[in-house]
């Protein structure tokens, strides 16, 4: 018979096991990046409510953990083919499909339902908005079209929209030069992405541009493109007075040092180039919310 503490330890263990399955559920990194750019909305927005961007950053990581949750639900067979996903808590038998499944209906129906009662409807609205295109559209169109990554750039570039409305209760013009910014940054984010596992997804059975074109010349074209398209909309919130001059001068910077990692991409398009380039665009982004929050408030 095993001691009394030996069964305790292996109970904590246990519900250790679980918490942290049904944490790894949310995909709490992402999670938090939704966050910060609902934030950047939020600021921008121009509301001094701290205790209502509280609201609506819990709001956000709550609607953003059930909407990953139910893609791993939705996507477990698919993610048990591929290497990079087949440890998952679903692929690897250690939650069942039922208990994602509730766990993820519980997440996304109180963080919307909290969204709109704390913090305001419309915000609530473009927060069910969000999980319904990532869900419902771009999660089944990975198995049907290479263009599922225009879609996903859509639900991907909503929450600073919708963190613009959680402030004002409405949506400017202002919000959707935010929207543009984060729609066109995807694209060579999620394409560098798509290039280093373009065998992983093809084993995976998702039908991104990578797996289709093998010698890189369409995701090439199309690295280079949207980060030009994306380099004079970067220059818009200063020229709009949303930002000032130190953010215009710092997304001058960072527009050309992420068009040197897009050029190189395109070049020579390798793993290193690709991983490099994701790394860049990693940089990009927050250091560009940071520079146009940082010069909002000092405006």
């Amino acid at each position: 018979m095993k001691p009394q503490a030996d069964i305790g330890e292996a109970n904590l263990s246990f519900i250790w096991t679980r918490v942290s399955d049904y944490m790894a559920l949310t995909k709490p990194r992402i999670a938090l990046f939704v966050a910060l750019s609902t934030a950047v909305g939020f600021v921008l927005g121009g509301s001094p409510d701290l205790a209502r961007l509280l609201h609506t950053l819990l709001a956000t990581l709550v609607i953003a953990g059930g909407a990953a949750v139910l893609n791993q639900f939705l996507e477990r067979d698919l993610d048990a083919r591929m290497r990079r996903t087949e440890n998952r808590p679903l692929p690897a038998g250690r939650l069942q499909p039922e208990e994602a499944y509730v766990f993820g209906l519980l997440l996304s129906a109180l963080g919307i339902l909290y969204m709109g009662m704390v913090v305001n409807w419309l915000a609530g609205i473009l927060a069910g908005l969000t999980s319904g295109i990532y869900l419902f559209l771009y999660t089944p169109l990975k198995q049907k079209t290479p263009h599922n990554t225009a879609v996903g750039a859509v639900a991907g570039a909503l929450p600073p929209v919708g963190g613009w409305a959680a402030a004002q209760g409405e949506v400017g013009a202002e919000a959707w030069m935010l929207f543009a910014i984060m729609f066109l940054w995807q694209f060579p984010h999620f394409l560098s992405i798509a290039w280093i596992y373009r065998e992983d997804y093809a084993r995976g059975g998702h039908r991104m541009i990578s797996v289709e074109d093998s010698g890189g010349d369409r995701i090439s074209q199309q690295v280079v493109l949207y980060s030009l398209v994306l380099f004079p909309f970067s220059l818009l919130p200063a020229l709009v007075w949303v930002s000032g001059t130190v953010y215009f001068t710092a997304a001058v910077v960072l527009g050309l040092g992420l068009l040197r990692f897009s050029f190189s991409f395109a070049r020579y398009r390798t793993e290193r180039d690709a991983r490099r380039l994701l790394r860049a665009t990693l940089v990009y982004l927050p250091t560009l919310w940071v520079m146009m929050v940082l010069d909002k408030i000092a405006l």
